[in-house]
């Protein structure tokens, strides 16, 4: 059970009394009437062949109150997406299940590369943001969360708490971010969070200073969650990154756009558990090597936009400073697992540690190279004004889709 304390400059909500589901959810039914509520789902078609996806949707068809869930699919063939539509037909929701790899969608995304607005790179951004448009397209909902599709442990309580801060009528909140314990298997889990993300920022504010931006984003809890839930105004201007650094880039366009007591971080699991990441110490372009470098780019460019000036000595600082933080903060995981009866591996902690550190300078690197680098997807807005009728066509680029390949169920409203 959570406490009540207070931390940083964003408000926390716990999980105090462990609620009764069903009274939350008639609740959430109530503030569905006034503020329609959806949810997106950005899924890999590999992931509905796994334990965790079946588990979802078993749960998501007894979930009372939302008025529409999209469903981002990416590489799937066309007889994969028949089978996803098959799959997902379970859901009573109106559904819609977005093939990104069909030719509809490709011929859309075509027009986009040829306006230089197309997503950089393939990935979970360039699938929310899709799914965002698609959104923004039906018009169906005021208020959405998303949440990843791995994750073993899924109880529909989750997604009750995870969208009420932005579905009840009664708070002022536009955007929120889950958290959790990474406590699985008798092992503390989030190693990127933990190892990288908040010595980091810990070690920048050492380097420049205080800082707003910095102080910000060590007030939540787990940044590198993948479920948050937001009112639908907030994605209309948003510029979010295609790569791993979605969810630092995320957190930083809505503190660029909201005051902070508009924002909010809840508890929304007990028991938390996904598919992990290979460390990948010898390859950048995968596993956990790839997606630190992405969030440290995230970061470095966001700073940047703050006045804050790097060369390669301020990343050999940068550097320096992470790792002596990182290595102290090993130390205190290893004592927070004693106490509880957990397990971690000290080696294998400083190892990550160790790759986190030359990963710091790789993205310091490629931040200095690359001073012409566009690396955010568009916003829909522009998107709109420079294809004034792409929304509407992509709206029915996935009807089409579902009504050519499907068996009809999706319609149900």
């Amino acid at each position: 059970m959570g406490d009540f304390y207070q931390n940083g400059i964003i408000t926390t909500l716990h999980n105090l009394s462990k609620r009764p589901l069903d009274e939350m959810e008639a609740e959430l039914c109530r503030f569905a009437k006034k503020r329609p509520l959806g949810l997106i789902l950005p899924c890999l078609y590999s992931e509905l062949e796994t334990e965790a996806m079946p588990n979802i949707t078993r749960h998501l068809a007894q979930v009372p109150y939302l008025d529409e869930i999209i469903i981002g699919l990416d590489r799937a063939t066309e007889a994969e997406y028949r089978k996803a539509l098959k799959f997902f037909s379970q859901l009573p929701q109106r559904y819609r299940v977005l093939w990104n790899d069909g030719p509809r969608l490709r011929n859309l995304d075509d027009e986009l590369i040829a306006e230089k607005l197309s997503p950089r790179e393939p990935g979970k951004g360039r699938n929310v943001w899709f799914c965002i448009g698609y959104m923004l397209s039906s018009n169906r909902v005021e208020s959405v969360a998303l949440h990843d599709c791995d994750i073993v442990t899924y109880d529909r309580e989750l997604l009750a708490r995870l969208i009420y801060p932005v579905a009840n009528p009664n708070f002022n909140y536009e955007f929120c971010k889950g958290f959790y314990a990474r406590v699985a298997d008798g092992k503390i889990n989030g190693r990127v969070s933990r190892l990288l993300v908040t010595p980091l920022l810990r070690a920048l504010k050492k380097v420049f200073g205080p800082m707003d931006y910095l102080d910000y984003l060590d007030s939540y809890r787990y940044p590198l969650a993948g479920e948050f839930s937001f009112r639908k105004d907030v994605t209309t201007d948003i510029r979010i990154p295609s790569d791993w650094g979605l969810e630092i880039g995320v957190l930083s366009e809505v503190k660029r756009n909201y005051a902070t007591n508009r924002l909010c971080q809840v508890d929304i699991a007990d028991v938390y558990d996904h598919k992990h990441q290979k460390l990948s110490a010898d390859n950048d372009a995968g596993g956990l090597s790839k997606m630190s470098i992405d969030i440290t780019k995230a970061l470095f460019r966001k700073l940047a936009t703050n006045g804050i000036v790097f060369n390669q000595e301020t990343f050999r600082t940068i550097k320096a400073t992470y790792f002596r933080i990182a290595l102290d903060f090993i130390e205190t995981y290893k004592n927070d697992a004693e106490i509880n009866g957990l397990s971690l591996d000290v080696h294998s902690e400083e190892l990550a540690v160790e790759l986190f550190a030359r990963n710091i300078v790789k993205a310091g690197n490629h931040f200095l190279d690359n001073p012409m680098e566009a690396p955010f997807i568009p916003s829909w807005n522009r998107v709109s004004s420079a294809i004034p009728n792409f929304m509407d066509r992509l709206y029915e680029a996935v009807d089409l889709d579902m009504a050519e390949f499907g068996d009809g169920n999706s319609d149900k409203v």
